[in-house]
């Protein structure tokens, strides 16, 4: 009867310490509320030099879910905004025609060549400057980074390497120079929307606002291409359409 208790014991203790390795908390950010889930995981995640893993996920107004990595101190969505609403639940006008995209002067959206079924899903939404100066593009609690925020990222990732360390291996036109995705961040090259209308670069560059504007008309942005490792920047008149990744406010 006591070896049959003792026995009984030992089992309970394991699994419920079997239990304890296989769940674990994390976070869902619904708009500005948190919420905890239990999430089953393996008991051991690879190392890496680079950055923490998260398993905390992102949702937009529009229900899109995305995930999100953390790199150094900052929290960063690892997939490219889709959301086709302002964070207080406006509609972003969405703009086909290029001589309309040229001449706006005012928030707006595409996708690349027009074409959502194909692209929306893998690149995201193309913004115009003007959505970005809002500051509600992004779900509450996050924001579109700054030039210096941008910096930081790139610093950390690797500074003249960051790019390679950024990319997303797969989807660039080769030779797709120092890719790895050490960091998780996965950037694609969803090209852009010139400020007449005319489409640009997938494949090749991608391309992403910052919220610091260089002039009245102008927002920097930073760029990744398949022909180098480094992260490049200049300016883009608001009327450009360029992708967009969200910041964690601190």
């Amino acid at each position: 009867m006591k070896k049959s208790l003792i026995a009984s014991i030992f089992v309970s203790l394991s699994l419920l310490s079997t239990a304890q390795d296989l769940t674990n908390s994390v976070n869902v950010y619904v708009a500005s509320e948190t919420y905890k889930v239990e999430l089953k995981s393996p008991k051991e995640l690879p190392e890496d030099n680079f950055f923490s893993k998260s398993t905390t996920r992102l949702i937009d107004k529009d229900r899109n879910s995305y995930s999100v990595i953390k790199i150094g101190t900052q929290i960063w969505m690892a997939e490219n905004l889709k959301t086709t609403r302002f964070n207080d639940g406006t509609i972003i006008p969405v703009i086909y025609d290029y001589k309309l995209w040229g001449g706006l002067a005012s928030p707006g959206f595409c996708w690349y060549n027009n074409d959502a079924v194909k692209y929306r899903s893998k690149y995201g939404v193309l913004y115009n400057g003007y959505a970005v100066s809002t500051g509600k593009l992004c779900p509450v609690g996050w924001h579109v980074p700054s030039i210096d925020e941008w910096l930081t990222l790139t610093n950390y990732s690797g500074d003249k390497m960051a790019g390679g360390n950024l990319k997303e291996i797969d989807s660039w036109m080769s030779p797709n120079a120092g890719a790895t995705n050490a960091t998780g961040f996965k950037a694609l090259p969803g090209g852009s929307r010139g400020n007449r209308g005319s489409f640009l670069d997938l494949g090749i560059r991608g391309h992403w606002w910052s919220s610091t504007e260089y002039a009245s008309s102008d927002i920097l942005n930073r760029t990744m291409s398949y022909s180098d490792s480094d992260v490049t920047g200049t300016s883009d008149d608001k009327k450009s359409g360029l992708s967009v990744r969200c910041l964690k406010d601190n």
